[in-house]
């Protein structure tokens, strides 16, 4: 059961958020926020006010029926009414139910991936480039944009590291149940007994922070230039276009040498520092808040291993759920990812909806 009181802070906060818009004299950079969350709250406010409603419906339609001076087809009208009213309240309830989910409010953002090889040595870098070119195929299959930002190859041909962005619509509310570490169970081709060997990936999914999202002072910052070279710095420059941006508050470093230019590395450096410092900050408040503020599908644990992926048997196994789905094939050419996606996200709304007072 929901407490009335919620539903009523829903409706207030919908009817001062139409008098502040139509007033005119709203700030122009929280306009448009204010206006997402008005459309938001317009999507769910007819049910909101119907909910109120019901309480003094029911108790109408019960006093009709208790009314001895009511004929038998009033009474009987009555009753079907009630029994009416009852489903729609019960539909009523479940969509307000899902509306005030506690949600993360970066799940509309774009999102900064970052992949890099763990345990396993090569083995490991060709399996980052295996988790890679996955993402690559989801993204083209939902129509999202996916650019590189840094790439750091292997011996081997796969991946020590490769940092990606990722634009569209509503991307961290899918990318994030991909954090945390990433198992692969398979015979290396150098493998010449058969053995099974087992590598590791880190993933780490950071909202893409805006400017507005966090504050980053140039006093806070230390950027030094040097020439690139190595790994992703594949031209031999004779110029220091290379950069290196710390953030003193924090000590989050970032390096980035792939493009000529250096004005464009310090853009793209800045870009990953943002976000990595928006992330540290908001893990921050997390805690202090409370243990549950994440579910207990644990979305942003990296150091917990949450998917194996077994190629001998040609399984993944998602363990946050238990999920075992016989097609890694088809998992990592993107074609059913978003199966165990939407197991994931039923799982945390389910834990969530318990959790709901």
């Amino acid at each position: 059961m929901i407490p009335i009181k919620k539903v009523q802070d829903l409706i207030a906060k919908h009817d001062n958020l139409e008098k502040e818009l139509s007033s005119g004299n709203i700030d122009t950079k929280l306009f448009a926020k204010k206006s997402k969350e008005y459309s938001s709250l317009g999507n769910i406010i007819s049910y909101a006010r119907e909910f109120i409603k019901f309480q003094k419906e029911k108790q109408d339609l019960e006093h009709i029926i208790e009314d001895k001076n009511s004929d038998t087809e009033m009474i009987e009208m009555a009753e079907k009414d009630l029994k009416d009213l009852k489903i729609k309240k019960q539909d009523y309830e479940n969509k307000l139910k899902v509306f005030l989910l506690p949600k993360d409010e970066d799940d509309d953002k774009n999102a900064i991936v970052e992949i890099r090889a763990g345990t396993g040595g090569l083995e490991a870098s060709l399996f980052c480039s295996d988790l890679f070119k996955m993402y690559e195929k989801v993204c083209s299959k939902k129509k999202w944009k996916l650019e590189i930002i840094s790439i750091s190859k292997s011996e081997a041909g796969g991946f020590k590291e490769v940092i990606f962005s990722v634009s569209g619509n509503d991307i961290y509310s899918y990318l994030k149940y991909e954090s945390g570490v990433h198992r692969v169970q398979r015979i290396p081709k150098t493998e010449t007994q058969g053995r099974i060997h087992t590598s590791a990936a880190t993933i780490a999914v950071l909202p893409e922070a805006e400017e507005v999202d966090i504050q980053i002072k140039e006093s806070d910052l230390r950027i030094d230039v040097f020439r690139a070279g190595g790994p992703g710095g594949q031209s031999v420059n004779t110029t220091d276009s290379a950069v290196r941006i710390t953030h003193i508050p924090t000590g989050v470093v970032v390096s980035q040498q792939d493009e000529k230019s250096q004005h464009k590395n310090k853009a793209k450096a800045l870009k990953i520092l943002r976000s990595r410092v928006y992330e540290a900050e908001k893990r921050k408040k997390d805690q202090e808040r409370s243990s549950n503020r994440r579910s207990q599908i644990g979305t942003g644990d990296r150091s917990e291993r949450i998917r194996t992926y077994n190629f001998p048997q040609g399984r993944v196994t998602d363990h946050r759920i238990n999920l075992t789905l016989h097609k890694l094939n088809e998992f990592l050419s993107g074609e059913i990812h978003e199966e165990m996606n939407d197991e994931l996200r039923l799982k945390e709304q389910d834990i969530k909806l318990k959790n709901l007072n």
